[in-house]
């Protein structure tokens, strides 16, 4: 009786030990996967080129008209280049 005893409780810890070290490497292998994750979006942010805000848009079309009225671009130069800037936003 007392070694079906002892076997139980030597089986039943090594049970418990092993659901507990599975459990760990469960863990583990989702946080890896997360900052697997998290490094492809920033890579994926990098990469994309930032969109300009609204006060730079403005200032270059600010710019853009005053070398209008100075005569420096024609009409047809201020609109393409005024697409330009819109396009980027």
């Amino acid at each position: 009786m007392p070694f079906l005893l002892r076997a139980a409780i030597v089986g039943g810890g090594a049970y418990a030990i092993g659901k507990r070290v599975q459990g760990g490497r469960d863990m583990n292998a989702a946080q890896n996967q997360q900052i697997a994750d998290l490094q492809a979006q920033q890579s994926q942010q990098a990469a994309a080129p930032a969109a300009p805000s609204t006060d730079d848009t403005y200032n270059e079309l600010t710019k853009l008209k005053s070398l209008l009225d100075q005569g420096v671009l024609t009409q047809a130069e201020f609109d393409a280049q005024k697409q330009k800037i819109l396009q980027g936003m």
